[in-house]
């Protein structure tokens, strides 16, 4: 049997698999709050939770966000599923958008608000995990497909 988009469904499932293992390393080994530098005052894993979206967005705002989170996710698969074969960069982008959705949504349903743990100091950037990394670039990589799109070239369907 041939799985039609069959790199999306690979790396969506990678990329859930990584961030759920490391958000379940982080949560047996740090307590709350707690954090270990990789590089002092450069890049440190530090075990905090968040209760809303990217950067710490719509703080306290789960209900929805566990639910925009599902709908993401379902309507990825139906895309994957039922639609057209995509392109090599949007099987890439897509899954691992999905791997993202997954990923911060299980914590969502799960635990009510998502494990966060990789703070880049130096920059003071937000803490975040590897669901988000995993978005951001899959975002990349559609933007990538839509700018190196052919405009001439019609999608395939099977």
């Amino acid at each position: 049997m041939r799985v039609k988009n069959r790199l999306f469904w690979i790396v969506a499932v990678i990329s859930l698999v990584i961030d759920q293992l490391t958000k379940f390393w982080i949560v047996q080994n740090f307590y709350l709050s707690e954090t270990q530098p990789l590089i002092e005052g450069v890049f440190h894993l530090t075990y905090v939770t968040n209760t809303g979206a990217a950067f710490s967005l719509f703080s306290g705002k789960v209900e929805w966000l566990r639910w925009l989170s599902l709908a993401v996710s379902l309507g990825l698969m139906v895309l994957a599923w039922f639609g057209g074969v995509m392109r090599t960069f949007e099987q890439l982008g897509y899954g691992l958008i999905l791997g993202g959705a997954l990923g911060n949504g299980i914590d969502r349903f799960v635990a009510g608000s998502v494990v966060d743990f990789l703070d880049f100091r130096l920059i003071q950037f937000p803490i975040f995990n590897f669901a988000d990394v995993s978005i951001n670039i899959g975002i990349i990589c559609l933007l990538i497909a839509t700018f190196a799109q052919p405009k001439d070239t019609p999608r395939r369907n099977r």
